[in-house]
């Protein structure tokens, strides 16, 4: 089989064509390559800086990392906050998403900017004023507190996408279903709701993958009671050799990744920029 050089598939290819599959080979190993590269040190049983592949694979550190009780605690720990985290900021912030899509009020815009805030400047200046707050209240070393620290965090997502998803429902429907003899409530859970059903999904995906590897604010509100996947990342990274830390890294990336395919039909570019009302 004859090969083509890159100056032939320049020619054949034309100008335009072979700068966009050049740029795209560019991304996808720009995208992918250390994916790979992390996957193959996760199965490496020995490996030496600098070779490039591991000299044995294996399922040692796997075996290793399954078999340290902390470890093992702290992915329980990651999934059961995730849950949690997203459970109370929607039940927290799907009200106050409907309420901006459809009251008018004095001082709306400002505050729909306000959720904005945390994400601003950098957040290790606010954990750390949040800190204070949280020694005077006890707060520290609590599951309480790095919930409250991870809600803060979600609070964009959950506010903002939800309440465009909401704007997107026309009043029409509501009202024909109002007409129909339905109530407030049942108008909401039988029309509203399930209309903008797809943007609350995004948020709460969302939620859930920023909590799960939400870091900086779980080590200074959390440590040592709470220990998340990624703060015993730090841990393992420092104390154990350079193929163990890819092991946990690729346990909390699978999870994401399979939740962002099963979910895939609700993210997309459409459902995203009318949370933030891009048009």
């Amino acid at each position: 089989m004859k090969y083509l050089s890159p100056k032939a598939m320049y020619h054949a290819m034309g100008k335009k064509n072979f700068l966009e599959y050049l740029l795209f080979a560019v991304f996808i190993l720009f995208f992918y390559l250390p994916l790979m590269n992390l996957c193959m040190l996760a199965f490496a049983d020995k490996y030496e800086v600098p070779a490039i592949i591991p000299q044995k694979f294996g399922f040692k550190w796997w075996e290793f990392v399954l078999g340290q009780n902390s470890l093992v605690s702290s992915i329980a720990m990651s999934f059961l906050l995730a849950v949690v985290v997203t459970a109370v900021s929607l039940l927290l912030c799907i009200p106050a998403a409907y309420a901006l899509a459809r009251f008018n009020f004095k001082g709306k815009k400002i505050f729909l900017l306000s959720f904005l805030l945390s994400n601003a400047y950098p957040k290790m200046g606010l954990y750390i004023s949040i800190g204070i707050i949280f020694y005077k209240l006890n707060l520290m070393g609590t599951f309480v507190g790095v919930v409250i620290i991870h809600i803060l965090n979600s609070m964009m997502f959950m506010t903002w996408i939800p309440s465009g998803a909401f704007r997107s429902v026309h009043r029409q429907q509501e009202e024909s279903a109002s007409d129909a003899g339905a109530g407030p409530l049942r108008t909401f859970f039988k029309i509203t709701l399930p209309l903008a059903m797809p943007g609350i999904i995004v948020a709460s995906v969302f939620t859930f993958l920023g909590s799960l590897e939400e870091a900086q604010g779980t080590l200074l509100v959390g440590f040592p009671q709470i220990k998340t996947m990624p703060v015993q990342l730090y841990g393992v990274i420092m104390e154990y050799p350079l193929t163990a830390g890819p092991v946990l890294s690729l346990i909390l990336i699978i999870p994401t990744l399979v939740i962002l395919f099963v979910m895939r039909k609700y993210i997309n570019a459409d459902t995203i920029s009318k949370g933030y009302g891009v048009k």
